[in-house]
């Protein structure tokens, strides 16, 4: 039974603070025991704080090679305002830190390549993120482990403020407008270099053009042919009739029985028909008097 006055301790976590007995407990299920919370607010004048699920980085050397074994701390529950400069400041009062990773959720592997422009770069994720905070050494990982649940850690202050709200909104929607100037003399070097790259491409083909390789065998390129031009709609229809009667010339004339007798059918309605139109001319004739038939 609780003792009066006393505040009873939480289950799973005898140490547990505030918001970590469902939030830890959930991580806890997922990563085992080995979670430990740093607490942090957002300034001085703030009361409540967030909590931070940290964790050793512990994977396959083979599978990671951008977070090293000992010297990565796993980084759960961080809010939308924080940056990786943010977290670099943050995390530098227990070791030198290295690098600063965010992502949206857990990933193993190489690390994000960075985007080739600024101007088309990847969006980033709004809501809570994980992080992989890389120390110089394996201390400042052990450092932040057992850092004590007493004093919360300051994430904006007079010398390094953080936006939020308003402020950060104005700023990602400055951030979003394109300076012409600059995509422009961005554009004009990406097309320098692929021009480039597509001459030394074609000049490269032009030597090895007709040269055997080891084995002997000649690369055939489509080099010297004429480039095909955009079809009109007269072109359409003659393609379509070449098409059509090189479809004729190949097919089996009078191969099957069928065959034979429309074609018999066929030579004889052209022998009728060519009889009435000869019937009416003569008939025409005699009309205007002009049959002299000896």
């Amino acid at each position: 039974m609780a003792t009066p006055g006393k505040r009873p301790e939480r289950s799973g976590s005898p140490a547990a603070p505030l918001g970590f007995a469902g939030e830890g407990n959930r991580w806890g299920r997922v990563f085992g025991n080995a979670l430990a919370v740093i607490p942090v607010k957002f300034s001085e004048k703030h009361q409540s704080p967030h909590f931070l699920y940290v964790k050793e980085h512990k994977v396959r050397e083979d599978k990671d090679h951008n977070r090293p074994q000992n010297n990565t701390l796993f980084v759960l529950n961080v809010p939308p305002y924080c940056t990786e400069e943010c977290l670099s400041r943050l995390f530098s009062g227990f070791g030198s830190v290295q690098s600063v990773e965010l992502c949206e959720k857990p990933m193993l592997g190489e690390k994000k390549k960075p985007p080739k422009t600024k101007f088309f770069g990847a969006t980033k994720p709004l809501g809570f993120q994980v992080a992989y905070v890389v120390f110089k050494s394996p201390a400042g990982v052990q450092a932040a482990k057992s850092v004590s649940t007493d004093e919360p850690l300051v994430i904006s202050s007079n010398k390094h403020p953080v936006q939020t709200g308003i402020q950060k909104w104005i700023a990602n929607y400055a951030a979003l407008i394109v300076n012409p100037v600059e995509l422009k003399t961005e554009v004009d070097a990406f097309m320098q270099a692929y021009d480039q790259k597509i001459a030394k491409e074609e000049a490269k083909a032009e030597k090895e053009d007709g040269v055997p390789d080891e084995e002997g065998w000649v690369k055939v390129t489509r080099k010297g042919r004429r480039p095909g031009l955009p079809r009109t709609e007269a072109a359409n229809l003659r393609a379509l009739e070449r098409e059509k009667r090189k479809r004729a010339r190949k097919e089996l004339l009078n191969f099957y029985a069928w065959q034979h007798h429309e074609t018999k059918r066929e030579h004889i309605a052209q022998l009728r028909k060519k009889f009435e139109e000869d019937k009416q001319k003569i008939a025409l004739m005699r009309a205007q008097r002009k049959f002299r038939p000896y």
